[in-house]
């Protein structure tokens, strides 16, 4: 009756690690991620820039000022979809890296022992 106690704790733990390990980490990661990229949002403001593409800069609506507030809306739609891509990108190594610890601790566990 004990071993059979003891087998049934040995899984609920493996399956409560896995769940804690996969799912409620991939929550908190994405939200922070979330949370990070809303905040470098109000610093490069993407949607107002692109939402204001076609607008004079400084309300200066002669032909020179409607060029250079469209050339340099551009470039900083375009840095700032740059910036975007990179911390997406290293975000989703991250936590691809943080994914793949528990086969790793197991497959060197097991690489040990033969």
């Amino acid at each position: 009756m004990a071993f059979i106690y003891l087998g049934e704790r040995f899984l609920y733990r493996i399956v409560e690690f896995l769940r804690h390990w996969y799912v409620k980490s991939g929550k908190i990661y994405s939200n922070f991620v979330l949370n990070k990229l809303s905040q470098i949002d109000e610093v490069l403001a993407l949607r107002i820039t692109w939402n204001h593409l076609l607008e004079p800069l400084y309300k200066d609506y002669s032909i020179v000022g409607r060029i250079l507030g469209f050339v340099f809306r551009t470039i900083r739609l375009v840095l700032a979809s740059v910036v975007y891509i990179l911390i997406f990108a290293v975000s989703i190594f991250g936590y691809l890296l943080w994914l793949l610890i528990p086969p790793a601790v197991v497959w060197q566990f097991f690489m040990t022992l033969s």
